[in-house]
C-alpha cells in the first residue's frame, strides 16, 4: 500500500500538530519515526517507508531539506512510470513530507 500525496500531507499535518503540543509524543517521534506516526494514524506505514525528524535547532536561523541528486539519467524505478506516458515531478512538495514511491 502507498500513500498518495494528498495522504502524506494530512499525516504530515496531524503530526506537526501533535508534535508541537505532546513532549512524549514528539520525543517518540524522534526516536522512532515510523512506530510514532503508525501509533498517530492507526495504521502501519506502507512497507519500505523510511522517515527522517529533525528537532529545530535553535542554533540556526533556517534548516534546509535538500532535494535527491540529480544526474540527468532516469534509474529504472521511475523508468518504468515513464515508458507509456508523463511522470510529475513535485519535489517542493514531495521532499517536505519525504520520498514517496
Amino acid at each position: 500500500m502507498a500513500w498518495t500525496p494528498e495522504e502524506v500531507n494530512e499525516i504530515y499535518a496531524k503530526v506537526m500538530q501533535k508534535a508541537t503540543t505532546d513532549e512524549s509524543f514528539r520525543s517518540e517521534l524522534l526516536a522512532n519515526p515510523n512506530a510514532a506516526i503508525s501509533k498517530l494514524t492507526g495504521e502501519p506505514l506502507p512497507e519500505d517507508y523510511k522517515i527522517k525528524v529533525l528537532e529545530n535547532d535553535p542554533n540556526y536561523t533556517a534548516t534546509f531539506v535538500l532535494p535527491n541528486l540529480s544526474t540527468g539519467e532516469i534509474d529504472l524505478d521511475n523508468l518504468e512510470k515513464v515508458v507509456g506516458g508523463s511522470i510529475i515531478i513535485d519535489a517542493c512538495g514531495m521532499n517536505a513530507a519525504g520520498n514517496i514511491k
